[in-house]
Order: C-alpha cells, then structure tokens, then sequence
C-alpha cells in the first residue's frame, strides 16, 4: 500500500521533522516499509500559460504552432496534442526546465524550433491521461510555478501488505497518521465531517438487509443536483501517486475516502437505484460487473439489489448498468460493513480481488460506515457547493462487537518488558493510540476503540505490544534477563518417537515423510484402495479431497506409487494423525499412528515381510523392552489392500497396537507386479498404555559360550510362541537365550509338520563347557519336547 505524506500532514503537523527518519521509526514501531519514492522532484520550471495563438504547422498535418504567453513573454513552441486552441491554460515547461527525463531545449521539430513545451497530466507524473494537454481551469497568474497550486513534490512510501493483516485500521491514510501522532507525540486533527443529522426530517431511503449474518452494518444517503464531473487536480494527483487511476469526481471520491479513512463506499446513479436490497439468491445469477465481465454469481455470494435485479457484489465490486455515466447528476451513495470471511470466501470463489474485497476481509470498523459518509459530503460540498441532500440517513446498524476492557498495572508490563516505563507515558501512548484510559496511580483499566477492537487487541499482552512499539524496541536497554530456571521435563511420548524415528533412520535405512491427513480420492480410486467412509471436511480447498483418513497405509502406497520408476527400493514411515470416526462428545476420535511401509524389487516377499517384521520387534524391544507377538486377526481384513492370508495382528502384553501385512496383489499390480510391498500401521497411543519391563542387566561371562541350531518338527498349526513356552519348561543353568531364524514348510516333505530352527546359546559363568555337557543338555531338552510330540528333524 502507497502513503502520501503530504496526505499524512493534512492531519499531523509534520513541520521540523525528517520524514526519511520518520518512515524508518514507522518501520520499527507499525509497520514495513518496503521503499520510498520521491515525487515531483523530476518537475521544473513549468508555469502557467495562456495559449493566445494557433497555426498550421507548415510540414505537418498533425503539429500546431502556437504561441503560449507565459507572463514575463510570450513564448513559441510547437505542439501535437488535438485539443490545443486559443485561451486555453495549460502547463508550460520553460527553456531550461524539466519534464521528468526530458531536459527542455531549443529543439527543431519538423523544421521549426520550438523553446518549449505544453504539457499533458501523464507528462507530469499525476495521472495516465495522455489524450491531449492538460486544461488548468482555475485562475492563477500566467507564468506561476505549477508547484505552488499543485502538490506535485511528494515522498511516497510503501507499506509491506502483509504486516497490516491484523491491522484494518491502517488501510487508511487517517489511520497511518494516528500511528506517527503517536510516534511524533503530536496531536491528531479530526477529519472534517458534513452534519447528516440536519437532515433527519427528510425521506429515508428504501433499505431492506435480509442476509443479517452477512451484513454488519449499512448506511446510505441520496444527494442531487451534482454538476461537476472533475476532480480537483490535488486529489487527482493523490489518488495517482497511491496507485489509483482518476475517473471522474464521484468515483474519485469514493476511492479518495477508501484511501484516506480505509472504508470502502459505491456511488450509483440515483436514478438507476432508487431502493436498496441486500441479500443471497436461492439460485445462481448472472451479473454484469463494472470491468465489463459477465460472471456467475452462487448462492452464497452477498448481493446489493434494487426492486428487481442485482446492482453489486456486496464488497466486492458494483455493476456496469447502475454505475455512474457522464450524465449523472444526482446519486445514492453507499457504506457499509460486511461479514470478513463472506467477502473473501466470494472474492475467492469469483476470482476478483479488489481493492475494497482485500480491506473487508481485514475486518473493518462497522463504525466508520456513518463517518465515510460525513466525510464524502464534506468533501463533495466543498468541491461542488450546489449538491443538495435529498434524503435522510438511512442506518441499518445489524451487528454491533462488544466493547472490550482490558485492566492491567504498571507492574504487569514493567514484568513483560523487563524495562522501567512511567505510568504516565503508559498513559499518553494509549490515549495518543486512541484508548479511553482510566488510571489510579499505576493501575489501568482501558476500553480498546473501536477500530482496534474486531480482532487486533483483545488481551492484556496486546497492550504490552501497543507501550512497547510506540515507546522503542531500539530504545531497549541490551542485558540479559533474570528468571528462574526450571528443568524440562521431558514428555516420555515424545522421546519415544524420536527413538522410534532415529532406530527405523539409522539402522532400516527408511525415510521419514510427511502427508496431509485426509485421503488423496483420485490417487486411492486409481490403485483400486477402497476407505471407508469417515469424518468429512466442509469447504475443502480441493472437493475431491474432503475425508479425513482413518487409516495412514493407502497414504504410504500413494508414495509408493509415485516414486516406484525412480526407487526400485523403498523404506518409509510417519508418526502422523487419523481420526478413527467420532467419539461420544462428537469430537474427532483422534489418533497417532506409526505406519511403515517397504518395498524392493529385489527381495522376495517374504524377505521384505520378515525385515519389516524385523523392525518392529526391535522397536518394540528397543522403547518397551518387549518382544511383540503376531497373531491371527480377521479384522484387519475390512481393508482390501490387506493380503487375505500373509498378515497378522501385532500384540504387546495381550495389547492389540497394530498389524502387519503384505499387500494384497490386486492393489500390487495396479502400483508395479514386480514390486514386492509390506506394511505395518501401529497405534501409537495403544502402544504407550503397555507399560514397558524394567532393564534387568547381567554380568557378561568371561568364558566362551557355544552355539547350538536345532531344527525341531512341529505341527504345522503350532506357532513359535507355543514352542518357546515349552522350552521354557526345560530347567538348564547354561541355557543363556534362544531366538528362532528360520521356519521351513513343504507339504510334500513334511506333510502336517513344518520345521522350525531355533539357535541356542550355552554358556558358564565359572568355566569352559565341554562337549559331553552341552550334547547332555541338548539331549535332555529335546527329551522334554519329546514328551510335547515335538521332534528333532
């Protein structure tokens, strides 16, 4: 956003003060101010000149030659504009003078000199109007300096958009000016405002709101006999150097007022709009705007109406056919305060963000709709003094914020600080900020104003901001700061998952990634992965894209799918959310969730299953010192990218956490049907209800142990669990530990038994064992399974 200062000093007293180290103390205390523009320094000795003659150009049927008396001579140039034409006043730049970066010369123009040059509003930098020669139409002296009648030599500088989000009250010129009041400690001039309630007897106009949760608040008056079309050039010049193109008058003025004060206002004919509806169709419409397109207008999009058609986009933009023409001469005039998230959701929707569009949707002041209006009449009246009013006010006031009150003390900022500031400066800063401050001693009690008051300032630490900026960040003392320091405590959870994240980093060599929480549709129908139906998100920024996923797996595979061309090996993971449908109170069931998912082209799958199985037990092991058991579950089979017969439920103390599967070929061939894929989701916050074992640490034997593998015959239903409860049955000092490494089936070989091969280590704390020992102790462990019908292959 552009600032004029010369606008600012309408209402600050700037006199004696350097505006570069103003805007940079602006910078520290309001706002970003991204450059600064000088303006009008590029102008030079340009007066006023009467044209007293015109000729033909010999050479040329386009060019005069003219003769401009510029009061101390009369001067002769020639000139191309088409409404050049005797007494005519126009801008004339002198022999010596300057034109922006055009230097004026004697120069030949078609074989005569001309020593000078009438010149347009474009060529002076305050308007894009190069249609012909400016027209001075009030009376100064031939031969004054334009610049002491028109305010060319401006500093502009331009304010980061960003940095006034959370500020509606500086979309406005006023409001900028309150903030360097503060910053200078000078006081603020009130704006000049017409007095509407003169008007009060008179007929009010036709106002209907119907949408109220839309509209905040809007007023709206009717005013005649308006004969003047043109804006006076200082305004034109404002409104050019702020980034705004001239019109004419009354649009002028109501993008003047939006600039100044930050309000946005629509001007239309009266005779065109002679009543007001405000209101949403039930069906879609087509509207007309201003920029000449026709666009589609939804169910949700606010309207402006009159009796019988749309006549704007309430917030937005007006339409073509209500606008104001050359002709007009009497208008209604608008002002009003809608819903924030309405405009902006409308704007988004039609794709037209506008000026008054991007100041709605910063919550503005309902406040301001009345004072937009005095001011526009004061305006109005000073430029055209004939304007009549021909109606009352009319004020539909819908929704009002409440007031808030904020109490503090001295002691609350001087904590927050860290610095001694007076009360009495804490005072003149907020009042100077526009509070209303009642102070006993160091104690406050502040009503924030309204145009801090729709979403800026609400709270205590807010007004620790507002002393603070205004007071100096760069006048803080630099020292450190006294507390008390207190250990962290550290959440068990979190260390948890970072060990689970650092074990599956560094030791599976998998990668960590990030996902959104609902489900991709297209991506899931187009691998043939059916989810349930679960908890939907209103207003999705992508419709396709609107449940939220009870399940992290088809999130995985879709990675998988888009990196298989280029990864022929793949290990991944997330610690993410899910919600798992809703719970008793209707909130979100919410759940963390562990999913991993591999996959390789190399490896079989039961290679890829048995590593990721792998990787689980040692999670489990590593973070609750557990070995988990895999177990038979049906349940998991609801998923169709479950495999109907390779997956198995994860248990932890009898805690069901998760599942572990290899995917089911359907949903494989539709990714690659030479990649082999394993999947595991595990719940996180089922997992941390287990309590994990205690450590138990034991002295490691100085004496060599020895390794025994048996393969024991088993039925072929038995799991390895069963076995190992047997094994544990067989008392043995020297039995150290026992692990199974391999499971061997083959119906042919071993009809109804499979072959499980189990490594057992033995060794002494006292001595050496020998092999008589350790082949009685093999015996008499493979006697006790014996007694199990467990075998030695």
């Amino acid at each position: 956003m552009l600032i004029s200062m010369n606008w600012i000093s309408e209402f600050v007293d700037l006199s004696g003060v350097d505006i570069k180290d103003l805007i940079n103390r602006f910078t520290l205390s309001t706002a970003e101010v991204e450059d600064i523009y000088e303006k009008g320094k590029d102008i030079k000795d340009v007066v006023v000149g009467k044209i007293v003659e015109v000729n033909d150009h010999p050479n040329s049927k386009k060019l005069h030659l003219v003769k401009v008396d510029i009061g101390s001579e009369v001067v002769e140039c020639v000139c191309g504009a088409p409404n050049v034409y005797v007494g005519a006043v126009v801008p004339f730049a002198k022999l010596g003078g300057r034109v922006g970066d055009l230097e004026i010369k004697e120069v030949p123009i078609a074989g005569v000199i001309s020593r000078g040059m009438c010149c347009s509003e474009k060529e002076l930098g305050i308007s894009d109007d190069n249609s012909g020669l400016m027209i001075i139409e009030e009376d100064y002296p031939l031969g004054t300096d334009i610049k002491k009648f028109m305010q060319l030599e401006d500093i502009v500088f331009e304010v980061d958009n960003k940095s006034l989000t959370n500020r509606p009250d500086l979309w406005g010129h006023y409001g900028i000016a309150r903030e360097i009041a503060a910053i200078l400690k000078r006081p603020l001039k009130p704006l000049e405002l017409a007095d509407t309630s003169v008007y009060k007897d008179l007929p009010s106009v036709d106002v209907k709101v119907e949408d109220t949760d839309k509209v905040y608040r809007f007023s709206c008056i009717t005013m005649d006999n308006i004969t003047k079309k043109k804006s006076p050039v200082n305004m034109r010049i404002r409104l050019t150097y702020c980034g705004m193109r001239p019109i004419n008058l009354l649009a002028d003025l109501t993008n003047y007022l939006m600039m100044e004060i930050g309000q946005p206002m629509h001007a239309y004919d009266n005779r065109k709009v002679k009543e007001i509806r405000v209101k949403t169709f039930n069906e879609p419409v087509e509207f007309l705007t201003l920029d000449g397109v026709l666009r589609k207008i939804d169910t949700e999009t606010l309207m402006i109406c009159n009796a019988k058609e749309p006549i704007g986009i309430a917030g937005i933009m007006g339409g073509e056919l209500s606008s104001i023409a050359d002709d007009t001469t009497s208008l209604l005039l608008e002002s009003a305060n809608f819903d924030a998230t309405s405009v902006r959701k409308s704007a988004m929707r039609l794709g037209l963000r506008t000026d008054a569009s991007s100041r709605y949707e910063k919550t503005l002041d309902p406040e301001m709709t009345v004072t937009a209006i005095e001011r526009f009449m004061k305006l109005l009246m000073d430029i055209d003094p004939g304007v009549k009013v021909t109606s009352s006010l009319t004020d539909n006031y819908v929704k009002h914020y409440d007031k808030i009150t904020i109490d503090f003390d001295k002691a609350y900022i001087d904590k927050y600080t860290g610095i001694d500031i007076s009360s009495d400066m804490m005072e003149e800063t907020l009042r100077n900020l526009g509070f209303e401050v009642n102070r006993q001693g160091d104690n406050f009690s502040v009503v924030v104003p309204s145009w801090r008051a729709t979403k800026d300032v609400t709270i205590k630490a807010d007004i620790v901001e507002e002393i603070t900026r205004i007071y100096g960040y760069d006048n803080f003392e630099i020292r450190s700061t006294k507390s008390l320091l207190t250990p962290v405590r550290h959440s068990v959870e979190r260390d948890n998952e970072y060990r689970i994240k650092q074990l599956l980093s560094t030791k599976y060599d998998m990668n960590e990634v990030h996902s959104y929480i609902w489900y991709e549709t297209k991506l899931n129908k187009e691998l043939g992965i059916v989810t349930e139906p679960n908890i939907r998100i209103i207003n999705s920024v992508t419709a396709e894209n609107d449940t939220i996923r009870a399940t992290m797996i088809p999130t995985l595979l879709g990675f998988v799918y888009k990196n298989v061309d280029t990864y022929p090996e793949m290990g991944m993971y997330e610690i993410g959310r899910v919600a798992d449908g809703l719970k008793e109170d209707g909130l979100c069931n919410e759940r963390k969730r562990l999913g991993i998912v591999l996959a390789s082209k190399k490896m079989s799958e039961k290679d890829v299953f048995f590593k990721l199985k792998e990787a689980i037990e040692q999670v489990m092991i590593d973070i609750k010192n557990i070995t988990p058991v895999f177990v038979e579950n049906n349940e998991i089979n609801k998923y169709n990218y479950v495999h109907p017969v390779n997956s198995a439920g994860i248990l932890l103390k009898e805690q069901e956490i998760g599942y572990i599967s290899v995917l089911n070929p359907k949903i494989r061939n539709n990714i690659d049907k030479k990649l082999n894929v394993v999947f595991a989701e595990i719940d996180i916050d089922d997992m941390e209800k287990v309590s994990a074992v205690p450590l138990k640490f034991k002295e490691v034997s100085k004496y060599p142990g020895v390794t025994v593998d048996l393969s024991l015959l088993v039925d072929k239903s038995m799991r390895y669990e069963t076995l190992a409860g047997y094994i544990n049955e067989y008392p043995c000092e020297y039995l150290s530990k026992y692990y199974l490494i391999d499971i061997f089936e083959d119906e042919k070989l071993l009809p109804g038994k499979k072959s499980m091969t189990v490594r057992f280590e033995f060794v002494s704390m006292e001595r050496t064992l020998e092999g008589n020992e350790i082949q009685s102790m093999v015996d008499g462990l493979l006697a006790s399974l014996k007694d199990k019908n467990i075998e030695l292959r």
